[in-house]
């Protein structure tokens, strides 16, 4: 089954990510200011400087514990890289891949492939010369392997290819 909506447990963690990564940010640019402000005051400038020190390399871990929670959040164990099956990796990025008709057509509009045109020239008289049934069935066959047709669309198609020979 589709899975068409983002878990609530998923919109929180990436929630918290951003959070994490503002704090972050914000304590990484923490050192800067006091750097600014104790310009020239070399008072007690080894403590200031190990709490500076402290501060920025805290604030670069959590940005970076805040960016892979986002990641976690947004793509699932997918997008974390902690799964690596791939029909748990379709499933966890459906709701993304849903978006403006799906990542794959995204794809194709970027470089300029017109697929309303290619699939209706596999499955209608728009075929290249000499062509046999058998090859057209296996352009029709990877379209849908390499999933740019559903499997209805692929059904349909190729009875339309069946049922005019």
């Amino acid at each position: 089954m589709n899975n068409r909506q983002i878990s609530p447990q998923r919109k929180g963690v990436y929630r918290a990510g951003q959070i994490v990564a503002v704090v972050g940010g914000l304590l990484f640019l923490s050192t800067f200011v006091s750097a600014i402000a104790n310009f020239g005051d070399f008072t007690d400038f080894e403590g200031r400087v190990k709490s500076m020190g402290f501060r920025a390399l805290g604030g670069m871990v959590l940005v970076m514990v805040g960016a892979g929670m986002m990641g976690y959040g947004v793509a699932g164990a997918a997008g974390s890289m902690l799964n690596l099956d791939p029909e748990k990796a379709r499933e966890d990025l459906e709701p993304w891949a849903r978006m403006s008709g799906g990542l794959t057509k995204a794809s194709l509009d970027e470089m300029g492939i017109d697929l309303p045109k290619i699939a209706g020239g596999l499955a209608g008289g728009n075929r290249e010369p000499g062509e046999s049934l058998e090859q057209r069935l296996r352009s029709l066959h990877n379209l849908h392997k390499d999933g740019i047709l559903s499997d209805e669309e692929y059904q349909r198609e190729k009875q339309e290819l069946l049922d005019r020979q």
